[in-house]
């Protein structure tokens, strides 16, 4: 391919091949790219933010500028009434998510999930995860009842049954899981959340509308508070860090349930007030204007490798010519071999720990083992190129990520060779 990597030519053809037709695609992707990363600088401009404001604070944290500032500008950005992003003290996606679910939910509520049972680690927090977690505080303990709503055999959302649901008086949280998980059904768009959120404020007065938000920044030129969500979380080891912040997570909304998650995360009468930034300001700041750039390129590498691997034969979802409203493409890879495989050679074009060999192991919060391939920069980061499953049907791998198309690309290659190598291909 190059004087630095080598693949061989059944790879290299169906490459060139993918590359075309991705390019309609990555046109699209930039344009939204683009829009996104204007909205970003006009924020940036709108909130004055200067350079005392990457400054630090320690003990209680009281009147830190920058902190503040960056509240504001979050909320700007996501056309939320207010919004807050934390770092250590949002420790990832699914702790921000249960932050959201503890500080509005209270016992007798009904937390409605709209779009299929959430993602693993958030069925421990919610308590149906089969016991295991019972009596260690979830929301079932707590008598917050859990109800949920399929999609339809067409993989739609069931507006049909949303109306009926979401009118019941006992409801006071209709849920939104924007990502697909680890399942094969499509990533919800801003316009069904849209649709979503006109229905359940018309049924129910009395019922928010909360979207898990996590791997969906940016991929669409509005975020779900700029269409009716009352209510939105995500991770910044995903889109909205930027590939640049080494940890947190933000939660954006109306004022008053804002309010009420923050007196979760921290305690009734302080809430914002307090918690030090520990010198992480201006990496937040940083991460947040770099992200919609770096969203799109992994939206690209996602496009690249939907293409190429369907000219090797492999379903893959969505495919290349489908709108995205997330980073994810899953590769249906169909038994355990190949997807081992995959996730080894995507470990080998990464800029850190590419010697290392990514193997199944028990990892927590799961019901299967768990591979995961990611050579990052951050921990865990996703907005970095990964790639991770269960290894239990379909055998599909989840991957997302690439800070950069350039090197994003080279990582799928491997992955794609590591099959070829291996006398895995179709």
């Amino acid at each position: 391919m190059n004087e630095f990597f080598t693949v061989s030519y059944r790879v290299r053809a169906a490459a060139e091949a993918a590359q075309q037709k991705a390019e309609a695609a990555m046109a699209r992707v930039r344009e939204i790219t683009e829009y996104n990363q204007q909205k970003v600088l006009a924020a940036f401009i709108n909130n004055r933010i200067a350079e005392t404001d990457f400054g630090t604070s320690t003990g209680y944290g009281y009147n830190d500028r920058g902190r503040e500032k960056l509240d504001l500008l979050t909320a700007e950005i996501f056309g939320a009434e207010k919004a807050f992003i934390r770092a250590g003290q949002l420790s990832c996606g699914t702790h921000t998510l249960s932050v959201c679910l503890y500080g509005v939910l209270r016992p007798g509520d009904v937390l409605l999930s709209v779009s299929s049972t959430p993602y693993d680690t958030l069925r421990s927090t919610i308590g149906i995860d089969g016991g295991e977690s019972d009596g260690k505080g979830t929301l079932k303990d707590f008598g917050i009842e859990y109800r949920e709503i399929d999609f339809t055999e067409n993989d739609e959302l069931d507006y049909a049954a949303i109306e009926q649901e979401a009118a019941k008086d006992d409801v006071r949280m209709v849920y939104i899981q924007r990502s697909r998980g680890y399942s094969l059904r499509h990533s919800i768009s801003i316009a069904e959340i849209e649709r979503v959120c006109e229905i359940v404020h018309r049924v129910n007065q009395n019922a928010i509308v909360m979207v898990d938000n996590c791997y969906g920044e940016f991929a669409e030129k509005k975020e779900p508070t700029q269409v009716g969500a009352d209510l939105m979380a995500g991770s910044l080891i995903k889109n909205p860090g930027g590939g640049i912040a080494a940890s947190g997570g933000y939660i954006a909304g109306r004022a008053d349930l804002v309010d009420l998650c923050a007196y979760r995360l921290t305690t009734p009468g302080l809430g914002l007030e307090v918690g030090a930034t520990l010198g992480q300001n201006r990496s937040l700041y940083m991460g947040l204007f770099h992200a919609p750039h770096v969203v799109g390129e992994a939206m690209k590498t996602a496009i690249f490798a939907a293409a190429l691997f369907t000219e090797l034969g492999f379903k893959v979802t969505p495919t290349v010519d489908e709108e995205r409203h997330d980073i994810i493409e899953a590769i249906c890879l169909e038994n355990a071999d190949r997807l081992i495989a995959f996730c080894q050679g995507l470990q080998s074009g990464a800029p850190v720990d590419s010697y290392v060999t990514p193997e199944p192991w028990d990892m927590p919060g799961y019901d299967n083992q768990v591979i995961m391939a990611c050579g990052a920069f951050t921990g865990g980061s996703s907005i970095e190129l990964s790639g991770d499953a269960p290894l239990r049907e379909p055998f599909a791998v989840w991957m997302q990520g690439g800070l950069n198309f350039d090197t994003g690309k080279i990582g799928v290659l491997l992955a794609a060779e590591e099959l070829a190598k291996r006398n895995l291909l179709k």
